[in-house]
Parts: C-alpha cells; structure tokens; sequence
C-alpha cells in the first residue's frame, strides 16, 4: 500500500438515490465502493435516513457496512451519519463495536443530530429534543468505546480498540465545530448548507472556513485535526456529458430552492450549479472548480457524493474511476493504494 500524493485523503460517500427497489440500491452501493477501493480511495460512507426511499432508505447503515467489510480488504468503512438521537447510546456503541471486529478495525463512526423532524416521533422523541437526546447518547457511547463501565457497571463486549478515535461530529455551526474539537472528535462539513441572510451569495469556502477555525481553536494540545469535506462531484467523458446535464437541470431546479433559500428561476444552469454547490463536468472541468476550494487546503479527507445529480450505477462508476485517475492527481488528493492495472 502506497500514497501518490500529501494532499488530503479522498473518499466516496453514497446516499444511496438511485431510481431503483432497495435491494437494488445496496447492490449497487456496494460495487461502488468496491471499484472506489480497486480506485485508491481511501474511505467510503453512507448516511442513514429512515422511512423515505426519497431520502436514500438506508435506516441501518452498519448492517450494510457489515456487509461491505466482508466484500472490501482496506477501504475504512464510515457512516455520514448515524442519526444519534434516535438511537440507544448503548446499543448504537455494541453495533459499532461488532462491525468494528468484523471489518478487521476499519470503523468510522459519523455521528448528528438531525435533520427531518418527520422521523422522531417514531423514535419516542422529538425534534425540539434532539440536542439534549444527542447529548446523552453520546455520553453513553463514549463511555463505553473508551472501555469505562456504565453507571449501572456494564462495560463494553467486544472491546472498541481504538474506536473511540474514530468518531466525527457533523455540524454547520462553530457552536458545533468547537464542541466536537474540544471532544477530540473529527469534524465533518457537508456537501452544502445556508447561507446567512445577510449573504446569501457567499461561496461554501467562506461559510466553512470559519466554523473550521472553530473547531481548530478548541482541539486539544496533541489531538490531530481531522477534516472531512464532503462534496458533490460528478465527472464524466465530454461525450456523455450533455445528456447528463440534460437530466441534471430540471432535477436540481426542483430541490434548488431548498439548498440555496432563495429564487433561482433567473439562474442559468451553470449559475446554478454554482449556487447549489454541485461540481459536474469533465475531469478538467471539475478540478478547475474544485481546486478555488479553500476547505480542501485545511481538510484532512474529502468524500465525493453524486447527489443532487441523477446519476446511475454506471455514471457514478465511470465518475469514482475519473476522479482517482484525473481529478485526484490535478488536486493533489491521496489515493491510499497503487491503481490496479
């Protein structure tokens, strides 16, 4: 295993969208992050979302990266996130820990706190208490993955080697970012989000940059940081590239306003790509836009997604493939393993 590059690490984050039954979707979810692992990328993740097929339908994503770790040798394995206060802390630290075994310590545990109120009242909770129930399961969870017993005396079986060490906290404040550095926590940053009212035209470098400084300030002396940016970059071939916008368009025009807070019927497309953080094109197209990114200078690892694109199975193969072959070398990104031939 070797690195071609000191940049930071490049990962491949699924959300498991396609247009396609659900045993389909973790089919193709899982050769995707075989080819990202053939590819050199260093992580591969999955987010959780309960109830909607809308929202990707994977309400237990370490069942499925249990799996993933019995196809996969290397790739660390990571969720982008467990939602936390609909969770048992005790329970969410077990299964992590077996998963963690299983996939021969290759764990990485995102965790947040939400953000579809529709889903807690199946749960017994509520939005309005997400924060405190974040809170209190997180406290159990670190207890445990840090081999301390309970109050009630339990500790954790199997023990969480490490583990402990490899958990993110999402968020898009500085409130957030300082709480997860002052726990040694990595910090995860998301493929968009608001901007201020007063600034509604900012660029995600600028509404990032600060909650990183956040997070900085508040790491411990002797904790590295750990940054994972993610990024919804979809490159494709220049011949294959007109039918993908074709599609791309009227699907990010109908969940544009909710990215971005304010009209875009006046946006042309490219303007809109733009707006709504989204990186599609050819891999020079891509990387020229990428490399503006101040973010990625300070992160530690960037996961690339394809959504809000409507890509397939084969666009986002083709995709992982350009970017470890043409993007990856352009941004001085690190792929974690020689190419296979």
């Amino acid at each position: 295993m070797t690195n071609s590059s000191t940049g930071p690490r490049i990962g491949f984050f699924t959300r498991l969208l396609e247009d396609a039954p659900a045993e389909k979707r973790y089919r193709f979810a899982l050769e995707q992050i075989q080819a990202a692992e053939t590819c050199g990328f260093d992580s591969a993740w999955v987010a959780q979302h309960h109830f909607s097929a809308a929202e990707g339908g994977l309400p237990s994503p370490l069942v499925f990266l249990s799996h993933a770790a019995a196809r996969t040798s290397r790739i660390r394995l990571g969720t982008a996130i467990i939602t936390l206060p609909m969770e048992n802390g005790v329970r969410a630290a077990e299964d992590a820990a077996v998963t963690d075994v299983l996939s021969g310590r290759r764990l990485e545990i995102g965790l947040g706190s939400g953000g579809n109120p529709t889903s807690f009242p199946a749960f017994g909770t509520s939005f309005d208490e997400r924060r405190e129930m974040f809170a209190d399961n997180l406290a159990a969870l670190k207890t445990l993955l840090a081999g301390q017993s309970l109050d009630t005396g339990h500790a954790l079986y199997p023990e969480a080697t490490h583990l402990s060490e490899r958990l993110w906290q999402a968020t898009f404040s500085s409130g957030g970012a300082s709480a997860a550095g002052a726990a040694g926590d990595g910090l995860m940053l998301s493929r968009t989000q608001p901007r201020p009212q007063n600034s509604p035209g900012a660029s995600l470098d600028e509404v990032q940059l600060p909650v990183i400084d956040a997070y900085l300030s508040k790491l411990p002396n002797g904790v590295d940081p750990r940054i994972l940016a993610s990024r919804t970059a979809v490159v494709a071939d220049a011949a294959s590239l007109p039918e993908l916008r074709a599609l791309t368009e009227p699907a990010l025009r109908s969940e544009a306003d909710r990215l971005v807070g304010y009209d875009i019927s006046g946006l042309s497309f490219d303007e809109l790509l733009i707006a709504t953080d989204t990186f599609l094109g050819t891999p020079e197209q891509v990387s020229e836009r990428l490399s503006a990114d101040r973010v990625l200078s300070k992160a530690t690892d960037v996961s690339f997604q394809v959504h809000s694109v409507p890509a397939t199975n084969e666009t986002t193969l083709r995709s992982i493939e350009l970017l470890a072959t043409e993007v990856a070398p352009a941004l001085g990104l690190t792929l974690t393993m020689e190419q296979a031939a």
